[in-house]
C-alpha cells in the first residue's frame, strides 16, 4: 500500500506553491518523515530542486501525455516512503483545451486520479475576506477533486491573517498555515531562467531557510493529518522503449534533461547507459551502438562545445555507422550552427543542417504530438508520440528531411518538425511517451 498524499497547487503561477513544497519536503523530512516528491506536468528543473529537498528523486507525472498505466507505474516510486507531496503547475484547473492520454494536463487531474486532496496556495496580498471566494470557487469547481485547506502567502500583518481567516470560516475552509512576506527564501528563476539545483551555489541555504520558515508559519500536523490514501489504477505500463542495448548518453550541465522514467524504462529493458560528457571533451563510447544527446541549455556553452573537437569530430564519425538522436539542445547541437545571446555563431556537430539562434528570445512551448515519417532510435517511421516543446531559441534554418508531422494539444501543425538526415535525427520536442 503507498502513502497517503497531498497536492499543492494555487490558483496561479507566481504564487509562492515552489516555496511551500520545497520548505515542506526540507522540514518535514529534518523530522525524520520520508517524503516522496512528484511533480504534475512537463518540467526537469523543479524536481532537481525537490530532490535535494527531500532526500528521494522527484518523479514527473502528466494526464496530458501518459496513460494512465503509466502514471500508475511511475507513482510507485512513494513506495516505502511515510508521505506523498506532489506539486502542481500553473493554476490547479489549468490545463490544455483537448484531452490527451488521461487528461489535459491539468494538476487537478493527477490529484482526482491519486486520491490526493489539494492544498491551495493562495496569495492573499491586496485582499482579505475576498480571498475566501477564491478558494470556495476552487473547492467547488471539480466533485472528484478535495481541498484539503489553503495556506495564506504573503500575509502583510497579524491583522491581515485574521482578516482572511475569517472570511475562510465562513465558507467552511481549514487554514493550514500563513505565511508573511520574506524575500530572502524566494526560489530562484527556475523555468528557463538558467538555475538548475545542482549548479545553485546557496540551495542548501535557501532550503534550510525555506524549512524553518515553513515549519514556523505552517501547521505541519494538521497537514499531514489531511493527506489521504494514494490510490493509482491499475499498473499497466507503457514502456519508453530503448534506443539501443548500449546508450551513449550525453550527460553535464548543457545537456542534462532527461527524464526519470525513460532512463528507468531503458535500464528495465536491459539496456546500459553509456555518459559522456561534451563540454569535456568526451566523445561517445566507441561500444555503444546509439548516441543520444538529451536537452539542456547548449545555448550557455556553444563556444565551449565549438571548441571541443574530440567531441565533434567523434559524433560525426560515430554517425557514420550508428544512430545518433538528439532533443531540443542536442539537436541544436547536432546542428551546423548556434548563434547566442550575444550574436555570436559558433560551429556544431554538423551531422544536421539545423542553424538556431539564441539572439532574439522568444518562447516555444507547449506539448506536442509527433507523427514520425522517419524511423528514429526505439521508434519506427508512423510511430505516434507525446513530448513537449520549452525553450527561447529560433530556428533560423531547417534545410534536412522532416523526422514528423507535429502538432499542438489543439491540432494545429508547429514548424519544428524535428530533422533527419543520415543516421542523425533529431527534434526540438522532449519525448515523455508513445501515444496509445
Amino acid at each position: 500500500m503507498l502513502p497517503k498524499g497531498l497536492l499543492i497547487s494555487a490558483p496561479a503561477s507566481g504564487t509562492g506553491k515552489t516555496t511551500l513544497m520545497l520548505g515542506l519536503c526540507r522540514a518535514l523530512t529534518q523530522a525524520g518523515v520520508t517524503v516522496q516528491p512528484f511533480k504534475s506536468g512537463p518540467d526537469y528543473i523543479d524536481p532537481g530542486f525537490h530532490s535535494a529537498a527531500a532526500g528521494r528523486v522527484s518523479v514527473n507525472l502528466d494526464s496530458w501525455a501518459m496513460p494512465r498505466g503509466l502514471l500508475a507505474d511511475l507513482v510507485q516510486a512513494a513506495d516505502g516512503a511515510d508521505l506523498v507531496l506532489a506539486e502542481g503547475s500553473m493554476g490547479l484547473f489549468d490545463g490544455v483545451a483537448s484531452p490527451g492520454e488521461t487528461g489535459t494536463g491539468a494538476s487537478a487531474d493527477m490529484a482526482a486520479l491519486m486520491g490526493w486532496p489539494v492544498v491551495l496556495v493562495i496569495d492573499v496580498s491586496g485582499q482579505a475576506q475576498s480571498a475566501a471566494a477564491v478558494a470556495a470557487g476552487f473547492a467547488a469547481m471539480r466533485p472528484d477533486v478535495q481541498l484539503a485547506g489553503v495556506v495564506l502567502n504573503r500575509v502583510a500583518s497579524p491583522r491581515h491573517e485574521a482578516l482572511v481567516r475569517v472570511g475562510m470560516n465562513q465558507v467552511g475552509i481549514p487554514v493550514l498555515g500563513a505565511l508573511p512576506r520574506m524575500k530572502e527564501i524566494e526560489m530562484p528563476e527556475r523555468h528557463l531562467g538558467l538555475v538548475q539545483a545542482e549548479e545553485h551555489s546557496e540551495l542548501t541555504r535557501i532550503l534550510d531557510a525555506a524549512a524553518t520558515f515553513v515549519a514556523e508559519h505552517v501547521d505541519l500536523n494538521a497537514l499531514r493529518a489531511a493527506a489521504a490514501q494514494t490510490t493509482p489504477p491499475a499498473i499497466d505500463p507503457n514502456p519508453c522503449p530503448p534506443p539501443g542495448q548500449r546508450i551513449a548518453l550525453a550527460r553535464d550541465a548543457a545537456f542534462s534533461f532527461v527524464y526519470p522514467h525513460q532512463l528507468t524504462a531503458w535500464r528495465k529493458a536491459g539496456a546500459e547507459i553509456l555518459p559522456f560528457s561534451p563540454l569535456n571533451d568526451e566523445a561517445p563510447d566507441a561500444s555503444a551502438d546509439v548516441a543520444w544527446l538529451p536537452g539542456g541549455y547548449p545555448e550557455l556553452h556553444a563556444g565551449k562545445i565549438a571548441a571541443a573537437t574530440t567531441f565533434r569530430n567523434g559524433l560525426k564519425s560515430f554517425a557514420e555507422t550508428r544512430p545518433v538522436h538528439g532533443e531540443c539542445g542536442g539537436y541544436m547541437a547536432m546542428g551546423t550552427a548556434l548563434i547566442d545571446k550575444a550574436g555570436e555563431r559558433h560551429e556544431m556537430a554538423g551531422l544536421l543542417g539545423l542553424v538556431t539562434s539564441y539572439e532574439k528570445r522568444k518562447m516555444h512551448l507547449g506539448y506536442r504530438l509527433a507523427d514520425l515519417t522517419a524511423p528514429m532510435p526505439g521508434y519506427s517511421a508512423a510511430a505516434r508520440l507525446r513530448g513537449h516543446e520549452f525553450h527561447y531559441s529560433t530556428i533560423l534554418d531547417q534545410p534536412d528531411a522532416p523526422l514528423a508531422r507535429v502538432t499542438d494539444a489543439n491540432g494545429a501543425d508547429v514548424p519544428e518538425t524535428g530533422s533527419v538526415r543520415g543516421n542523425a535525427t533529431g527534434t526540438f520536442f522532449h519525448l515523455i511517451s508513445e501515444a496509445t
